[in-house]
């Protein structure tokens, strides 16, 4: 503070400070109080994001809010000291901010012919600036990080390769009998003709060992499996029918499998601090719909952290429509892409 005062307030031969105790503690208190109104305001309008976030946003906001209030503290009273215009140069600095206070530097360096007032301002301004650049910067843009390895990291297996089509079933020739084949004489008379006799019967005709509660020995005209003499026989059961294939519980998209059918569709909130810093982009996702078309699981394969929660938010109040294999819902893995653009 005191380098402050004799090197950037100097502004009386008898080096007194412009700035009081005064004028800090009312910069501070203005801080302060743009810090609890982003902390707390800024969940109200637009969408709470996360606590640190927050915290930084507010502390960002805090620091410029008492920078400002000191160079419009600054004007008042040096330009109460000088005896110009106080509340025209406070209106001029407030309405044009830093461009302002460096025009109100060079026009009372002119009048009263000391420069020094005017470069060492403008020095520790440009040091400022130059230095949250360095800081920032890095935390805004994560571009420069290595691709590579992370892509290595987030990059989900290829999903497998659709099953080979079934064999071709071989052709079966059936040689056409026509009515001449079948009425033509054979060429050739054979020498000899087998004779063929009849088996004599064995006098028991049916089933071997007989058919329960059947007659003895038969009878004439009897049915097997019908009703003699009141008594119904057993009848053979037919076989039960083959039981249907079961169908798979869980099928990825690809190959064959198309895409499930979305019937709600939300579209993500764009997180203020990534639409400050003007970052855009898509972020992909590995989603697991469930039978009813409910997401049930969510995955984060790639994209911008800034925007990675707004897309877990929205997704995770999408609809689909139930896939259906063989009649039954299934559930289904698909990758989802979720894109940010910011309105030019």
């Amino acid at each position: 503070m005191a380098m402050f005062d004799d090197c950037l307030l100097e502004s009386s031969p008898s080096r007194t400070p412009v700035l009081s105790g005064n004028h800090w503690l009312i910069s501070f208190a203005v801080g302060i109080v743009i810090f609890l109104v982003v902390f707390f305001g800024l969940p109200v309008v637009l969408v709470p994001p996360e606590t640190k976030v927050l915290v930084a946003q507010s502390a960002i906001l805090g620091t410029l809010a008492i920078g400002f209030a000191l160079m419009l503290c600054y004007v008042y009273a040096d330009s109460k000291h000088l005896g110009l215009s106080r509340w025209f140069w406070v209106a001029f600095t407030f309405i044009l901010n830093m461009v302002g206070f460096i025009i109100y530097l060079i026009y009372t360096g002119v009048k009263t012919g000391n420069w020094k007032r005017v470069t060492l301002p403008i020095a520790y301004i440009s040091q400022g600036i130059l230095v949250g650049s360095m800081v920032l910067v890095p935390l805004i843009y994560t571009e420069a990080l290595p691709k590579g390895q992370l892509m290595s990291i987030l990059m989900a297996p290829p999903p497998p390769p659709p099953p080979p089509p079934p064999p071709a079933v071989a052709a079966v020739r059936i040689k056409k009998v026509t009515v001449d084949d079948m009425m033509r004489a054979p060429t050739v008379i054979p020498r000899r003709i087998a004779r063929e006799q009849d088996a004599e019967p064995t006098g028991a005709v049916g089933v071997v060992g007989g058919i329960p509660g059947g007659t003895l020995g038969g009878a004439m005209g009897g049915v097997l499996g019908g009703i003699i003499g009141g008594v119904l026989s057993s009848a053979v059961a037919p076989p039960p029918p083959p039981p249907k294939p079961s169908a798979p519980k869980r099928i990825r998209v690809g190959g064959q499998v198309e895409s499930a059918k979305l019937i709600f569709q939300p579209k993500p909130e764009y997180p203020p601090l990534a639409k400050m810093a003007r970052i855009q982009g898509s972020v992909r996702l590995e989603a697991i719909i469930s039978k009813d078309g409910t997401i049930q699981d969510l995955k984060v394969l790639s994209g911008h952290p800034l925007l990675v929660k707004a897309a877990l938010e929205a997704v995770q109040r999408w609809r689909y429509q139930p896939t259906l294999l063989n009649g039954e819902p299934v559930e289904v893995v698909t990758d989802i892409d979720v894109n940010f653009t910011l309105s030019e």
